[in-house]
């Protein structure tokens, strides 16, 4: 009650001689015109001495994003070494199952160079749980990695070639985890972009890591094998960027770090680049061996930048404080309409 009654004689069976208003000062309330109306002022996010609400992540680019695309670049390789051996192209097969070993090497470098020690990428073995995404992708590199080396080592020296075989399907069959575990990874941080992007951040990097492990085959293995590489570019290419845009029309606000500044412009680098190799290799002939390669360049490009930019869009989103409390208020408002709706 914002009322008081205020009576003069003190008996309660007389009316009141009139009602004061608390704060009015004895003034009548003043009605507001049609055109006049309350202004609330905008939103500030600001934070105490302007400090981010998240702790962003310490981690430096060359070595979490190369870890990241590599991981990628070997997985799919693997992958894509797997349906070339099966299909009888033995160069783009041998040139896959090298760059997969290549880049889980430089993948692991980058690893151990951010934990700072390799003791560290060890103790993570030491135990195995399901609901850790670390957990599992560590179980799943050293699952992986064994099978990649010997696939790798049975490709460039020819001998045991079943087990070589068997190797490469192994490989070929957890290579297409290894490519998304490292979205499941970056997803289950509190960094805006990455967790509430969890839906379709896999689907990006398993179309971002299919179109570099393609560009590794156009650039590596001759034209006349290059079929299944071709194929892989152009449904990486159409994953990748159908994954983009819709995780840019259902994060909202929260996804102007993808559009703007370091990982916007990287975005956009990525898939230009990318567009550009898939046309490339689209338009280069069966013995054109100089743009077929120069296509394979640029596929890798375009994965580098994608993946480089999503990293710098989690850390900018990290660092601003309204991409952390503006979906907190959002879904606090939403929870408090839900529960008064009858």
């Amino acid at each position: 009650m914002n009322q008081t009654d205020v009576r003069l004689d003190d008996a309660p069976a007389v009316r009141p001689e009139r009602d004061a208003l608390i704060g009015s000062a004895g003034r009548p309330e003043r009605r507001r015109g049609p055109r006049e109306r309350i202004l609330a002022p905008e939103p500030d996010f600001r934070s105490y001495y302007g400090l981010p609400v998240l702790n962003p992540p310490t981690w430096k680019d060359a070595d979490i994003a190369a870890y990241l695309f590599l991981g990628g670049l070997a997985g799919a390789s693997s992958a894509l070494a797997a349906a070339a051996d099966l299909t009888g192209r033995p160069h783009l097969a041998r040139a896959c199952k090298a760059g997969a070993m290549g880049a889980l090497g430089g993948s692991l470098y980058g690893l151990v160079h951010d934990l700072g020690r390799p003791e560290r990428f060890l103790n993570m073995l030491r135990v195995f749980k399901i609901t850790s995404p670390m957990s599992v992708g560590s179980w799943l590199l050293s699952v992986y990695g064994p099978q990649a080396a010997a696939a790798a080592a049975t490709a460039l020296t020819g001998r045991l070639p079943r087990t070589g075989r068997a190797a490469t399907i192994g490989a070929g069959l957890l290579g297409t985890a290894v490519a998304t575990y490292t979205a499941v990874l970056i997803a289950d941080t509190a960094v805006p972009v990455w967790h509430d992007g969890h839906r379709e951040l896999p689907y990006l990097f398993a179309g971002s890591a299919t179109a570099s492990a393609a560009g590794l085959g156009l650039l590596a293995a001759p034209p006349a094998e290059t079929g299944p590489a071709r194929r892989a570019a152009v449904a990486g290419l159409a994953l990748e960027f159908t994954a983009l845009k819709r995780m840019e029309r259902r994060l909202g606000p929260i996804a102007e770090p993808l559009r703007h500044g370091t990982g916007g412009r990287l975005l956009r680098l990525g898939t230009a680049l990318s567009l550009t190799g898939v046309a490339a290799a689209a338009l280069a002939g069966p013995r054109d061996r100089a743009t077929t390669a120069a296509a394979g360049v640029a596929l890798l490009a375009g994965a580098v930048c994608t993946r480089f930019g999503v990293f710098h869009a989690g850390l900018a989103s990290a660092r601003d404080p309204k991409y952390t409390v503006g979906p907190q208020r959002r879904r606090l408002t939403e929870a408090t309409e839900e529960e008064a709706t009858p």
